[in-house]
C-alpha cells in the first residue's frame, strides 16, 4: 500500500523546519568555501553566484531573463554584471538577435571560480554523508530528490504565473 501523499501538520513542520535549517547551515558553508578562494581570486557575494550559476546553466542568457530569474531588477544585474566583469569572471555581449538586448557568458576564469567553489561544497558534503550509516544516506537521497522536484515544480510555476516577470 503506497504511503499517503500528505503528512500530518505536525510532521510537515517538522521537516520544513529542518530543511530551513540544512539551508542555513548550507549558506554558511557556502560563505566559508567561496571566501577560501584563492587568494589571486576574488571573493563574490552571494548575489553574484546566484548571477553566476543563471549563466552557467545557460550559456548566453538574456540579461532580462536574469533579472527574472534572479527576481531583481535591471539596474541590479547591471551593477552586479560589471563587477563580476571587472574581476574577469563574465562577458557581455550584443543579442545576436535583438540590437536591445544584452546576453551574458562566464569567461574561462569565471568558470574555474565557480568549479572551485562547487568542489570545494561538494568536498564538505561528501564528507558528511560518507559519516552517514548506509540506511540513513538511501533516505536521504530519496528525501532530497522529492524535495528537488517539488522545488523545481515551484520554480517553474512561479515563472509562468501572470504578472510574475519583474523585469519587464
Amino acid at each position: 500500500m503506497p504511503a499517503p501523499r500528505t503528512a500530518p501538520s505536525s510532521t510537515c513542520s517538522q521537516a520544513t523546519r529542518c530543511a530551513s535549517g540544512i539551508a542555513e547551515l548550507l549558506d554558511i558553508l557556502w560563505e566559508h568555501s567561496n571566501n577560501t578562494t584563492a587568494p589571486a581570486t576574488a571573493p563574490t557575494s552571494p548575489s553574484q553566484l546566484r548571477l553566476m550559476y543563471a549563466v552557467d546553466r545557460q550559456d548566453g542568457i538574456r540579461m532580462r531573463t536574469v533579472c527574472q530569474l534572479l527576481a531583481s531588477s535591471p539596474p541590479n544585474i547591471t551593477r552586479m554584471c560589471d563587477r563580476l566583469q571587472a574581476v574577469g569572471f563574465l562577458e557581455r555581449l550584443p543579442c545576436p538577435d535583438s540590437g536591445r538586448e544584452v546576453v551574458l557568458r562566464l569567461t574561462p576564469a569565471g568558470k574555474r571560480h565557480l568549479q572551485g567553489i562547487r568542489e570545494r561544497r561538494e568536498a564538505t558534503l561528501h564528507e558528511a554523508v560518507h559519516n552517514m550509516p548506509l540506511n540513513e544516506r538511501h533516505a536521504l537521497t530519496r528525501g532530497l530528490t522529492a524535495l528537488a522536484t517539488q522545488l523545481n515544480t515551484s520554480v517553474r510555476e512561479d515563472h509562468t504565473r501572470p504578472g510574475a516577470n519583474p523585469a519587464a
